[in-house]
């Protein structure tokens, strides 16, 4: 069962009143079946027509054989054949069976491996990169409006296994809106009961706030009538009565909110904009947790909003509670349709907090500590550190919000197909180089022509989903054999080559190498900023055993770093090349998933 729904724990239990008692499709080929010869004959019976078509073809290679050689031509008399590389032996000298001939689409993996140098981030660059990040994650702490949001929490602590309770954790952040209750049981484990509703396209698109969160609080309604009726009984009695309740006859819970939000308190958070397809002008401004608040109330359930929470802050509290070892999580990262990450920061850093104090709301200080949630999918939007090329120009300008979310742009699962695509069409409209083209058959390993259908995906914005991405940088089958599955099936590539796939794949695994290292840059910017990677005391070296309390461990989620092909691989290599962590850093950090940490 998914872990990450343990996001309240660490928030409820350090700051309120104890609580009551990507990816994978299925496989592109299927395993052939091994028929005897006898079969295979009976099943490939010849009809008439086709043995005439034989005989016409033996009759045509006689002729082409036999036949006396032809006058010489000058350039001009007949078209010249696009180049074409070709290992064939002398037809006539043959004593044996006739092999494949070999024939090669001259210069297209080179043209591909030139096209794909555009996305190499070296080491240079990346440290670069992980410098400014560290400049901007500062420069965020001391003052609003900055590229990176650092955003305050208000959470002051982080679980260590051992809290126990009954909480409500609710998800809005996407297109289905989940309810789930978990039970803690003290031991790093729990169990988990959930919830999932698509939310209706004209709720998300609303006149009125009350539309949408009216919605919310009735699946909410309905998932306490179900899994907790007799509490749900139980407080609509005293409710009928008369009664008076305190905290304790009250679920708390926790409200993950992942649209960009001003938080001013534990549970208080003011919506900056909607994004994911929602457009509801009049949530603009607004406490979230208010108007989810004021539609419970309205129903008369028996649950408190007590905190607002975004992904990244769950995946960095459920990977707190689960995690092995003996060191708390500092950081909770999203690699997937999106990115982000919060983290563990010295109360003393964030000085903005001091600016804020008239609006925001109280805190536990005795921690020293507070989660910050820095919105680094718009690191340097300006762009003076980060990698640029045509494509992901291209590709900004045509989104629903140039610039900004630049760094997201080029990491996450949303735009890794879309930067493909770019690539792929001006490879095959720029009339330079001999992507999925053909001269004829006989420049085809299959002995076919490539076509590409009129509503190909590749002629429409995102077009080509990143799971296209995975499937082409795993593939290691003959001839990329996969691939070209693959090409005709999502893209309406028909009869693509040997070579063409292994373009395809040379540009795939660029982009994807790309993404990875950019995402070493913030995670080893927020390991570098934090001190957490100090040398040991004891002096050890690179050849000596990490000891467990110098783990720095981090909490990751998202489709790209648990499903595309060695990902956290290509982002280790990075974090071996940063200035500060090296061979030696490297091996302290732990990266862990935290599944499904919304809750």
């Amino acid at each position: 069962m998914s872990s990450r729904w343990t996001t309240t724990l660490a928030i409820l239990n350090s700051h309120l009143p104890p609580g009551l008692d990507g990816w994978p499709a299925k496989p592109l080929v299927q395993q052939s079946q091994n028929y005897p010869l006898s079969k295979v004959f009976r099943r490939c019976r010849t009809t008439p027509l086709q043995a005439f078509s034989i005989c016409l073809a033996i009759v045509a290679i006689l002729i082409q054989v036999l036949r006396p050689s032809p006058l010489p031509f000058t350039p001009n008399s007949a078209p010249r054949p696009r180049p074409l590389v070709r290992s064939c032996p002398n037809l006539l000298a043959l004593q044996e069976p006739l092999p494949t001939c070999s024939l090669t689409k001259m210069g297209l993996i080179d043209d591909a491996r030139k096209v794909a140098g555009q996305f190499e981030y070296p080491p240079e660059e990346v440290n670069r990169g992980v410098k400014e990040f560290i400049r901007q994650m500062d420069e965020g702490l001391q003052e609003t409006g900055k590229s990176l949001s650092q955003i305050p929490t208000y959470v002051t602590a982080v679980p260590n296994g051992t809290e126990k309770g009954v909480y409500l954790a609710v998800d809005l952040g996407g297109t289905n809106f989940r309810v789930c209750s978990i039970r803690l049981n003290g031991d790093t484990t729990f169990s988990l009961t959930q919830s999932k509703v698509a939310i209706p396209r004209e709720l998300m698109v609303a006149k009125k706030s009350e539309e949408l969160f009216s919605f919310l609080a009735k699946q909410i309604e309905a998932f306490l009538k179900t899994h907790h009726n007799d509490h749900f009984e139980e407080h609509r009695q005293r409710k009928e009565a008369g009664e008076s309740m305190t905290n304790e006859h009250f679920f708390q819970l926790g409200f993950t909110f992942s649209f960009p939000v001003q938080q001013i308190g534990l549970n208080r958070g003011h919506l900056i904009r909607w994004t994911k397809g929602f457009d509801i002008a009049d949530t603009i401004g607004k406490d979230v947790c208010a108007l989810l608040q004021a539609e419970i109330d309205a129903l008369h359930l028996p649950v408190k909003v007590a905190a607002l929470v975004n992904d990244t802050v769950g995946t960095l509290m459920a990977r707190s509670y689960t995690s092995p070892g003996k060191t708390g999580t500092l950081l909770g990262a999203i690699f997937g349709t999106g990115t982000n990450g919060a983290y563990v920061e010295k109360l003393s850093k964030i000085t903005k907090l001091k600016k804020m104090a008239e609006k925001s709301g109280d805190y536990d200080a005795s921690t020293g500590d507070m989660i910050v949630n820095t919105e680094w999918g718009s690191f340097d939007n300006y762009m003076s550190v980060l990698p640029r090329t045509p494509y992901d120009t291209a590709l900004d300008a045509e989104s629903n919000n140039p610039g900004f979310h630049l760094f997201e742009k080029r990491i996450s699962g949303m735009f890794l197909g879309e930067i493909l695509r770019r690539v792929i069409v001006e490879m095959i409209q720029n009339g330079k180089t001999e992507l999925f083209k053909d001269e004829s058959s006989g420049s085809n390993d299959i002995h076919s022509t490539t076509t590409i259908a009129e509503d190909s995906p590749l002629y429409r914005q995102w077009g080509i989903d990143t799971s296209f991405l995975s499937v082409a940088h795993a593939d290691e089958s003959a001839g990329y054999r996969i691939t070209r599955q693959a090409l005709a099936r999502d893209l309406g590539v028909d009869a693509a080559s040997s070579e063409d796939a292994e373009a395809v794949k040379i540009l795939v695994e660029a982009i994807g190498k790309r993404s990875a290292r950019l995402s070493a840059v913030a995670i080893g910017a927020v390991i570098l900023s934090t001190g957490n990677l100090t040398l040991s005391p004891d002096g050890s070296t690179d050849e000596d055993e990490v000891k467990e309390e110098e783990i720095v461990d981090v909490g990751v989620d998202g489709s790209l770093v648990e499903y595309y092909p060695g990902f956290e691989t290509m982002m280790r290599e990075a974090l071996r090349e940063i200035e500060g962590i090296g061979e030696r850093g490297e091996k302290r950090i732990r990266i862990g998933i935290a599944k499904d940490g919304s809750g």
